[in-house]
Order: C-alpha cells, then structure tokens, then sequence
C-alpha cells in the first residue's frame, strides 16, 4: 500500500484494517488467517477506524506489542505465518503497522480447529468461516491447479454434445476440434485408459451434464425500468456454451443503450454511444473468462438502469490485479484452461490488453464515471452517467401545461415542442442531437407529452409528423 497519509483516506475493506490497540487473541487470529488465505493485509494498531482518527501507541511499549502479537500469530495460526512488522509516525503519534503477505501454502486456519471449522477468508472488511468450496479452491491454489482444470469422471468425453462448440471452433480458428487439439488444449485427458473432459470441456459444452453441474454457469441481463431493480423492461437468460456467452450478452446490452449523444469536442456525432461499448464488452469477456466457477448458486448479471450499468461476476478480484491501474497491462488467469482457449478463439486479443482497452475509451468519455466493487463473493464494475438527474413524474393540471418534480422534465419537454413547432417532421435522433440527451429520454419525455394530450403522432413512424396540440 501507499504512504500511512493516503490509507488515513482509504475505508477498511479486504486489505486493509485499523485498531486502537490490539484486537482479542480470536479477532487477531482471524484477520491474520484471513488476509493470508487471500491478497495479503495491512493491520494498522494505534488509529480508531470510526471516525477516523490516529492517537497513536506508548512509544515505550512498541517493541511488547510487537512481541506480543508475533506470539499470538505463532500460537493460533498454522500452518506458519510470517509478520512484517514496521514502527511508523504521524502526527507526533506513534503507529504499529503489521504486514501480511498472501500465502504461499493455503489454507490457513486456527490451530484450535478443524481446516473445516477454522478457515476463514477476507470478505469486505471482515472476515468469515471459508465454506467448503473456498476451502477446496485455497487447496487448488496450494497445488497450483485450477477449478476448469480438474477432470469430470462423470461422463466420457467421446459421449458429450459438443457439436456448436465444434462448429464455433471451426468457423473461429479453422481448425477441427479433433482430440488430439482437445488433448493440447487441455480439454479433455486420459485418466486410467479412458479419456475424460475437463471442467472447461464441460463448460464449453451444450451436454445436459453441464447443467446439471454448472446449472448457475449462464448470465442474466435485464434492462431496469429507473435507478434501481424492479421493473422490468427487458429480461434474458444467456445459457450456451462459454464461448458463446459474452457476445450473446454484449448484443443485449447494445439494444438498450443509444448512439447519437454529444461529443466533448462540441460536436454532435451519430457514432457516439451514451456508454463506452468497447470498455463494457471487455468487462463481459473478462466476467465470464475469470468468474469463478466453483461458486455455486451465482451467476453472472448484468443490469441496466437509465442512469448506469452494473456487471457482477462471481469470485473476488485476483489478488494481483489493480483496477486503480488499468494502464498497466494486468494479467492473472483464474481459468488456466478456459483462457487459451478464449484466446484461440479470438475472444481475448493478447494477455492484459483488456484493462488498458477499458482505461483507453474510458478517456473518450469524460461523462462516465466507472466504479468497481466487492460485494461479497463478487466483483462488481459499474458506469455510471456523471450528470444524469432522474425526472420527476408529470402531472396533469386544467390548462394542459406539463409540470414536473424536476426541472430538467419540464424543460426538456418544452424544448421538444418548441423543436416540433419549428419542424414537424424532426425524428427522436434529430431531438437528442440537437437537445443533448439520449434517444431514450426523448422517447420517455415524447410518451408523456402524448399522455397529456399536448403532442399527437400522424401517419406512419417513418414519413409522418408530429402535430402539438393547444395547450
């Protein structure tokens, strides 16, 4: 982490954790686990978290508090866990900061327990009881092996339906998906004389196995009617084969966002999307590529309200990626099968280009802000529209005239009719060009106009007009 001056700033959350002095010998204990079982921590002794504040430790007692915790690490943590310890000042006031770092023989637990009973994890800012999933994965990571990679002894591989990954396979690389490919690949193996698929064989499959194993293994998508999840104006499932999901989503999300929004230069432009598209494809690729997929019961989503758009995907941020620093050109692979052939697919371009495709158009949109999350067992990255304000509801009064809640309904509504009466024939692109809001807004504003009987539609959608109506 950065100098003690910027983590005073930051909030406690899965590296970071401060305390006035030292925590009971149980909450110690499972920070330490905790943080080793996942991307390392910083425990800082000497500041109270809420509010915010640094009143320091007794100078002459640094060196017992040292000790003192090295022996309640030692006592209650195993296998061995190894402290960094540094003394630091600000303020005047002296600091305790206990470093660390991810460990390299998972899992971690309490010596008391069972591994079963006495692994915890980093979720947020506390920590929690690993499930027996988790601790299975933390075992993988011992081993160096990856969930796809494990065999399924289930079902043969000659056996499975896997024609549209054929066929997808071939249209995509020009190569037939015969087994010796399958066997470089690592999709399918021979265990015991007889050949099996892989968990990624499995997952890029259309076998009603895959379902019955991987049932969560799909992207939901639904466009929401507001800010928040409610009504629905759109819902779809997306449950192929992995290779197929992320364009089947990304389609999805192309029908409910418009082009034709205002460039920053000051010029209008009708191949400006409202939302960074390329960023947000990226973000979907990478949410089925590295999800985890031993979680079971979660999927991923994506939503889509009118003011952002949010994509949760199971499994925490890699310990090694830094979404602060998308220029770097980042690269872990959860998916040690599943992301070659991805890349052979064509649907990874090169290894870490992603994060800097997503930091590149990011800057082409200085209206967006972008947001990322752990919540829970999942990462979550959000877009959100910086200047968006939510219109009020419109009511209708005697004399016909629209009133709003908010300002920006009522003028956007009038701004409507005035460009009507100018031109009857204008289009809903011309309106939000020319008004600087998005085709749907128009739409939105346009429907309660006509509810109000103040706009009236004559003829067909293409070649007739607009006729505004006394008011």
């Amino acid at each position: 982490m950065s100098k003690l001056s910027e983590i005073l700033n930051q909030p406690e959350g899965r590296r970071l954790e401060m305390k006035e002095t030292i925590p009971t010998k149980a909450d110690l204990a499972t920070t330490i686990i905790s943080f080793a079982n996942d991307a390392g921590g910083e425990l800082y002794l000497g500041i109270i978290d809420t509010p915010r504040e640094v009143i320091g430790l007794d100078e002459a007692e640094l060196l017992v508090y040292e000790e003192k915790i090295a022996n309640i690490i030692h006592d209650n943590c195993a296998p061995l866990i190894m402290p960094e310890f540094t003394f630091l000042t600000i303020q005047g006031k002296h600091i305790l900061k206990v470093e660390i770092f991810k460990g390299s023989d998972p899992p971690y637990h309490l010596k008391q327990k069972t591994v079963e009973e006495g692994t915890y994890i980093r979720v947020g800012s506390s920590n929690r009881v690993a499930s027996p999933e988790i601790i299975e994965e933390l075992e993988r990571q011992k081993k160096g092996k990856s969930f796809d990679s494990i065999i399924c002894h289930q079902r043969e591989a000659h056996s499975l339906d896997i024609l549209m990954l054929e066929a997808h396979f071939l249209e995509r690389t020009g190569e037939s998906l015969s087994i010796q490919v399958l066997q470089k690949l690592d999709l399918v193996r021979i265990d015991q004389g007889r050949l099996f698929p892989t968990n990624a064989m499995l997952l890029l499959s259309d076998d009603p196995l895959r379902f019955q194993l991987f049932p969560f293994a799909k992207i939901e998508c639904a466009r929401f009617k507001g800010t928040v999840p409610g009504n629905f104006i759109d819902q779809k499932t997306f449950n192929p084969g992995l290779a197929l999901q992320p364009d089947q989503a990304y389609q999805f999300v192309l029908r409910h966002v418009s082009q034709g929004s205002k460039d920053f230069s000051g010029v209008y432009r009708n191949d400006r999307w409202e939302y960074p598209i390329i960023a947000i494809r990226e973000v979907i690729r990478n949410a089925v590529i590295h999800r985890d997929y031993s979680l079971t019961g979660m999927d991923i989503k994506i939503a889509i309200f009118d003011d952002k758009i949010e994509i949760t995907s199971p499994g925490k941020l890699p310990p090694t990626i830094d979404f602060n620093d998308l220029l770097a050109g980042q690269s872990s692979i959860r998916n040690k099968v599943l992301a070659p052939v991805f890349k052979k697919l064509g649907i990874i371009e090169q290894w870490g280009n992603g994060l800097r495709l997503i930091a590149e158009e990011l800057m082409l949109y200085p209206d967006i802000e972008f947001e990322w999350k752990e919540p829970g067992l999942a990462f979550r990255v959000i877009f959100k529209k910086k200047d968006y304000i939510e219109e009020g509801p419109t009511e209708t009064f005697p004399d016909k005239k629209p009133k709003t809640s908010g300002k920006t309904s009522g003028k956007t509504s009038g701004k409507i009719l005035e460009l009507i009466q100018g031109n009857k024939f204008i289009t809903i692109p011309e309106l939000a060009e020319k008004i600087g809001i998005t085709e749907r807004s128009i739409e939105r504003n346009i429907q309660k106009l006509q509810d109000l009987n103040l706009l009236k539609r004559e003829g067909p959608a293409k070649g007739g007009y607009w006729e505004v109506l006394a008011r």
